[in-house]
């Protein structure tokens, strides 16, 4: 069973149904007066830790106490977190309030971003590659793909994700060049998700690889702290990433690196959802290249942000128009090489991950199967969630499964209270006229 990032506070939830309706892959149900998952259909995109109005819904993440376990600390923010602060503080002022906290050094997710950017260049001219080729930049999109979509896969970037190629060039230079001992290093991403800590952690299996990256301390956990210090810090000369390295963290970012090419950026779950049904049906044959982002407005609208999706949508875009001009040390020999080398990839294959067949036994499942077809048949089709599933197909499985009964739905309740209520009447209408 795969164990997951996200988990429920039952203290907290009163069986609203709210994360039962807006949960993408129907891994929500409410028993017994309160939320659980079902976990083989999680892809932890948070999705319920963002609509929950109770605050039930949470994300296990690192605290700062984990900073105290390494010799030698590195940060790895997202661009995200630039986009919480007003626009008044600068980029190195930010960072360096990070690096007050506790951190020998800060290395900016959107360096690594920019490299990877310019590498898919490459990567869409490999004759090998299917189209439309699809970025695996946010987790809970590829994990949808395995979970619902698993003929998508080989679709799937053979790169990895920004945030592991910005941990790997850490690495690499801390141990090959300052000859670090790779025990004593600890890479810490500053996350706006709860997908990217399940990743790093491995609660659900990506590629049967280590993360290069050995902690997650969640933005909205580590932003008071950050805050606290901006307007007293010494500020230092921390930042390497460009506009187009920032603007990785708000959806079309990363598509912006390609020209020339149909490509389709989309933001929200259920949109991506939509897109991915028209590429697996095959009705895009001329896309070349598809951006998912599992949140509203990109990493930008994530779970463990504070601030508006849509403002911290345009301080990126005023901090991109700041930085038009900025340069770094990212060449176009170092990309080839990076990509050439084989550093920029995955270290194992993405495989697909479909929910398991209903019996084992295939007899058995055909009956299951019609079983549910006629529960789900004599159900009244709205789909209101009273029952504790999401639907009434959800709802009939649910039944044949095991796990509900069906006078839990209260249209069916209902109905059998009335046909009681009218064969009492008629007994003792019955009785009446025998005694007459």
């Amino acid at each position: 069973m795969s164990k997951h990032s996200v988990y429920l506070d039952e203290e907290k939830c009163n069986g609203c149904t709210t994360c039962l309706r807006h949960c993408p892959t129907e891994a929500c149900r409410i028993r017994d007066g309160k939320a659980v998952i079902i976990s083989d259909r999680c892809i932890d995109c948070g999705e319920c830790i963002r609509v929950c109005p109770n605050g039930a819904r949470k994300a296990v993440t690192d605290t700062v106490d984990i900073l105290k376990k390494y010799k030698y600390k590195v940060a790895i923010p997202s661009p995200t977190l630039i986009s919480q602060f007003k626009t008044e503080f600068s980029i190195n002022r930010i960072l360096s309030a990070l690096k007050s906290i506790g951190f020998d050094e800060v290395q900016e997710m959107a360096y690594g971003a920019e490299i990877l950017g310019e590498a898919i260049k490459y990567e869409l001219r490999n004759a090998n590659v299917q189209k439309p080729l699809i970025s695996t930049a946010c987790p809970a999109v590829v994990r949808m793909i395995q979970v619902r979509f698993p003929e998508l896969v080989n679709n799937l970037m053979t790169l990895d994700l920004p945030m592991e190629i910005t941990a790997r060039i850490v690495r690499k230079r801390l141990t090959e060049v300052v000859h670090m001992k790779d025990e004593d290093i600890g890479i810490i991403f500053i996350t706006p998700c709860a997908a990217k800590t399940t990743t790093i952690h491995h609660y659900i299996s990506w590629d049967n690889s280590k993360s290069s990256v050995d902690a997650a301390i969640a933005i909205s956990d580590i932003y008071p702290d950050i805050l606290h210090r901006l307007k007293c810090i010494k500020e230092e000369e921390l930042q390497h990433s460009t506009s187009r390295g920032l603007q990785w963290a708000q959806s079309g970012g990363e598509s912006s690196f390609i020209s020339d090419k149909q490509i389709i950026s989309v933001d929200g779950i259920h949109n991506v959802i939509d897109v991915l049904d028209e590429i697996e049906g095959g009705r895009l044959p001329e896309l070349d290249f598809f951006e998912g982002m599992s949140c509203i407005g990109g990493c930008v609208g994530g779970c463990f942000t504070v601030e508006n999706a849509y403002i911290a949508k345009k301080r990126i875009y005023d901090r991109a128009r700041e930085n038009i001009n900025s340069k770094n040390d990212i060449t176009d020999e170092m990309i080839r090489y990076y990509y050439e080398s084989g550093f920029l990839d995955r270290y194992e294959e993405i495989k697909p991950m479909p929910e398991k067949p209903i019996h084992k036994d295939f007899k058995k499942a055909i009956k299951m199967m019609d079983d549910i077809s006629k529960v789900e048949k004599a159900l009244p089709g709205i789909n209101c969630g009273s029952c504790g599933s999401p639907n009434c197909k959800a709802f009939a499985e649910d039944v044949v499964r095991g796990f509900a009964k069906e006078e839990d739905c209260i249209f069916v309740m209902r109905e059998a209270i009335k046909n009681l209520r009218n064969n009492m009447d008629l007994s003792d209408k019955s009785c009446w006229l025998w005694k007459e």
